[in-house]
């Protein structure tokens, strides 16, 4: 199978379960909670004041900012979307973090996009301490800017490693030097 293959099947892959992890989580609130409620399990619940299911809609763009924006976002989302296929032939074989973190991001912004052009607005749940809500498309945007970071920052590591080695192969006396 060709490589280019493999890796639009891993950035539809990761994207997928994101989506489709999204979709049934959101869907589960809409079916179990009503509008502005919330719930956690009696086990767990010394946890209410730091974490909780809640529903909310949000308008805008990830956790709760920009509201009445659905417009706009749902525009940037095709936008985004369009980008990261445009994009993504062109990574580097062996940049596995930005090609994971592409995929969240795909996920994300698909998921969220769906709520938008379905409902007009996006279900959010997740509410954790004094964090707006939110929900797995969110998180799944910024675990991706998180991976994408990571692997900004291992490949300049990698770099400044490599630049140091020549650098000091060069600067070596000449009967030390690799020939």
């Amino acid at each position: 199978m060709n490589s280019k293959v493999k890796d639009f099947l891993l950035l539809f892959s990761v994207a997928g379960i994101s989506i489709a992890l999204d979709q049934w989580s959101k869907w589960w609130v809409r079916e179990n909670i009503e509008f502005g409620g919330q719930w956690l399990p009696e086990s767990l619940a010394w946890l209410s004041p730091y974490a909780r299911l809640v529903y909310w809609h949000n308008s805008g763009a990830a956790f709760g900012i920009f509201q009445n924006g659905n417009l706009i976002f749902t525009a940037l989302a095709f936008v985004v979307v369009g980008a990261i296929l445009f994009y993504f032939p062109r990574v580097e074989d062996n940049d596995w973090t930005l090609k994971l973190a592409m995929g969240l991001q795909l996920g994300g912004a698909v998921g969220n996009l769906i709520d938008r052009l379905l409902m007009q607005r996006v279900t959010d749940f997740i509410s954790i301490g004094v964090f707006p809500v939110f929900n797995l498309a969110d998180a799944s945007i910024s675990v991706g800017v998180a991976v994408l970071l990571l692997g900004v920052w291992l490949k300049e590591r990698e770099e400044k490693m490599k630049a140091a080695q020549v650098e000091s192969s060069e600067t070596a006396p000449e009967g030390m030097k690799e020939g």
